[in-house]
């Protein structure tokens, strides 16, 4: 029996999860998570795949994840999050960085989690904080951790300190291409395409996008938050 053109496009698409764990109302680290998400959607179009993006904000679950830490088993809301997670073929992954570390919102909700339900699964992993030495944290923090879950993680992970965004500035370049080379990375982890470093896809590239004007692309750190709380 051949495949109806509906049959064909549900198993070419994607199910990617963004879990992000800020705190604030906007928060950078929601920004950067709708960044890598748009990315890794986008890469999956450029690479003939079509992908749906779920972005779910871990402080809405945070009561949830202390009774489940305590008293050993997810409430409802918490348990179709876990499968949304685990039934996900891709997972972004970001925190703020708190102590020098991931925020213990971002770490519990990952103890919670079965220790193998993450197997092989292909992750970008992303921060946030309010200076750039803290970059660290993505090496020796989350790469540990996603280790241990015997999750895929991508080469590129993306840090993101307050300057790095807005227009006109090196940071914010270079955000982009790490957003951009992490998503197409992804891509490849699940097979839709190869990363060539010597002949970059459309999306991974540090110059290789089409030049489409981003709205808020001009706009000033606190100004980004602002538009981000108006969503």
């Amino acid at each position: 029996m051949h495949e109806t053109t509906e049959e064909a496009a549900e198993m070419a698409q994607r199910r990617i999860v963004v879990i992000t764990a800020g705190l604030g109302v906007p928060s950078s680290s929601r920004m950067l998570a709708d960044q890598l998400g748009e990315a890794a959607r986008a890469a999956f179009a450029a690479a003939g795949s079509d992908a749906s993006v779920r972005t779910f904000e871990l402080r809405e679950y945070a009561v949830d994840i202390a009774n489940n830490m305590v008293a050993g088993y997810a409430p409802p809301k918490l348990e179709a999050l876990i499968n949304e997670v685990v039934d996900a073929d891709a997972l972004v992954a970001v925190t703020p960085v708190f102590t020098a570390s991931m925020s213990g919102l971002f770490k519990s909700f990952f103890d919670v989690i079965d220790n193998r339900a993450l197997d092989g699964k292909p992750v970008i992993l992303g921060a946030t904080g309010g200076s750039a030495r803290h970059s660290m944290v993505l090496d020796f923090a989350m790469r540990p951790m996603f280790s241990y879950l015997r999750a895929r993680t991508t080469p590129t992970a993306v840090y993101a300190a307050p300057g790095d965004w807005g227009s006109g500035d090196a940071g914010a370049a270079t955000l982009d291409s790490r957003v951009r080379r992490a998503a197409a990375e992804l891509v490849a982890l699940l097979g839709a395409q190869p990363v060539q470093p010597s002949q970059p896809p459309q999306l991974s590239g540090d110059r290789q996008l089409p030049a489409r004007p981003d709205p808020l692309a001009s706009l000033p750190f606190e100004e980004l938050l602002a538009q981000t709380q108006r969503r």
